[in-house]
């Protein structure tokens, strides 16, 4: 995906470093061998016929009633084979990639299940390591239209100006209207350097606008926080939950205590998740005893997840600012320190990302990535779809990105105030009339 990354691919996938065959249940591995199966007979070009079909679903013991699903996509296949009259556009592994992901869109979880190509599933493990190549946005199909969750931290697409929220409806003058969201990653991708130009629209004030970006290589940092000026609270945000973040933002909040920090605002905003057991071991860190969050299966089981014990607990008094670019690990930890009334929630409904997402390695690199359980709030709360709404709606005026820790070196006391950012100076006020209120 080269630094264009699809939400649902990073957040809340439990295993994404460890994809590889062994790990997955036997029941969809038999499922993914009939895929494979099917898929190698056709890509071959040995025209399966109905003998050849019935023989792969006995080996793969399929269903009986699944014969006649199998013979239709052999028919459709063929027929393109032998019909379409541009030759250089039927290629076998792109048919068999588009047929797998139509099966995953034909399930309606748009946005979260899907099918990672083996460069996706290769990007997916590096962006998780904190680094990739790219625009820097993560993207999710939501209601057929291609939305950005969240621009980067310091990537070339948060230095343009995208924002969470923003519709991309062409990728270098051409119309997306109807491609699937891997085709247009692939569009959006690239080596670094190289140029790409993106057709955008603002919801919210309903200008189009196009930008020219040039790819580059993106290293994340996920904690990087500043003593807000003229206080004695620490501005700490996460970027992204990849491997070491509860580890760095224990490390940041002791450091900003040991400067003088007497609370803390947690910003999450435009944080589009990232690796399960980060997000736990984050939310962790604040709540000692209880749930994190809950996770329901498909047959309607309650499963909780509690807080880690063991751990350090920071007291320490904090708020929270989320967005619509707050997204499932970063929901998971925003729902959690709500719940245990450990922080309040400053700003704007978040994202909606409430799965976990299983990955499913195929044999040849690519992956299923499935929603096979649906996360909860330790209080029952469902946020799949729906978001989280903050105790405090506050949004940004329009044009105004929030601030960041590394933007407030140098800044006075007089500029933050005049910084325009509603969110982060409503968190400051809430602080600032607890009882224990850091003065000052």
């Amino acid at each position: 995906m080269g630094g264009l990354r699809q939400n649902p691919h990073v957040s809340g996938l439990k295993r994404i470093k460890d994809m590889t065959p062994q790990n997955s249940s036997h029941r969809l591995r038999h499922a993914v061998a009939l895929i494979l199966a099917f898929a190698v007979g056709i890509v071959t070009g040995i025209a399966v016929d109905r003998q050849t079909v019935s023989e792969i679903i006995r080996a793969c013991t399929v269903p009986r009633k699944a014969v006649p699903d199998f013979r239709l996509m052999a028919e459709a296949w063929n027929t393109i084979q032998q019909h379409y009259v541009d030759r250089a556009a039927v290629k076998p592994r792109h048919m068999a990639y588009g047929a797998i992901s139509g099966m995953v869109n034909s399930l309606g979880d748009t946005g979260h299940s899907t099918f990672l190509t083996p460069n996706m599933v290769k990007e997916e493990r590096e962006s998780l390591r904190g680094q990739f190549a790219g625009i820097g946005i993560e993207v999710q199909m939501k209601k057929q239209r291609l939305v950005i969750v969240a621009p980067i931290d310091g990537s070339p697409a948060q230095k343009a100006g995208l924002q969470a929220g923003d519709i991309i409806l062409e990728v270098n003058g051409h119309s997306i209207a109807g491609q699937p969201i891997n085709k247009v990653v692939g569009e959006i991708k690239g080596r670094p350097g190289t140029h790409v130009s993106l057709t955008v629209l603002n919801p919210k004030t309903g200008k189009l606008r196009v930008f020219h970006l040039v790819r580059a290589h993106i290293r994340l940092s996920s904690v990087t926080w500043h003593m807000l000026p003229g206080t004695h609270i620490a501005h700490v945000r996460i970027a992204l939950f990849s491997k070491g973040t509860a580890r760095g933002l224990a490390a940041a909040i002791s450091a900003a205590q040991s400067r003088g920090a007497k609370a803390v605002i947690l910003d999450l905003r435009n944080d589009p998740g990232g690796l399960f057991d980060e997000a736990v071991s984050t939310a962790s860190l604040f709540i000692k005893h209880g749930n994190i969050l809950l996770e329901k299966n498909v047959r309607g089981q309650i499963h909780s997840v509690p807080t880690h014990t063991g751990t350090p607990k920071f007291v320490i008094p904090m708020e929270v600012l989320v967005n619509s670019g707050t997204a499932s690990a970063a929901e998971i930890v925003a729902g959690a320190l709500r719940d245990a009334g450990r922080a309040s929630l400053v700003g704007q409904t978040t994202f909606g990302t409430g799965t976990v997402l299983e990955a499913y390695p195929l044999s040849d690199g690519s992956a299923l990535v499935l929603a096979v359980q649906e996360w909860l709030t330790p209080h029952g709360r469902s946020f799949w779809h729906r978001g989280i709404t903050p105790n405090h709606i506050v949004a940004l005026p329009a044009g105004v990105n929030p601030l960041q820790p590394q933007l407030e070196h140098g800044m006075t006391p007089l500029q933050l105030q005049h910084s325009k950012d509603t969110q982060l100076l409503e968190a400051i006020r809430l602080l600032q009339r607890k009882p224990d209120a850091p003065h000052r």
